[in-house]
């Protein structure tokens, strides 16, 4: 699954963006991995969270993205809301194509 171009909303003042992409590590988002998202989300002042199917996490708690438990080909979307919203995403999901540095 690739990832999807970045949404701005229609609304400039709103500055939402939004990408989705595929868990492609053999361990999946475990503790290093989920503390690197944490890490990388609270660089941004923007808003950000993460969602698997139904469920939404603050992209900034390491508790919340813990629970997400996303394995290997889970698809997650991130989301982010706020002046610095396309570089947020957009860091999001170069580590995640980075494999977290894991291989």
């Amino acid at each position: 699954m690739g990832l999807t171009d970045i949404k701005m909303s229609p609304h400039k003042a709103e500055n939402i963006a939004i990408k989705e992409v595929r868990i492609d590590n053999k361990m999946g988002l475990h503790a290093r991995p989920a503390m690197q998202l944490v890490d990388t989300a609270n660089k941004f002042s923007s808003n950000v969270t993460i969602s698997k199917e139904d469920q939404t996490v603050n992209a900034k708690s390491i508790m919340e993205v813990l629970l997400l438990a996303a394995t290997e080909g889970t698809v997650l979307k991130f989301e982010a809301q706020g002046k610095d919203c396309t570089l947020a995403v957009q860091a999001l999901e170069d580590l995640v194509k980075s494999k977290f540095g894991e291989e």
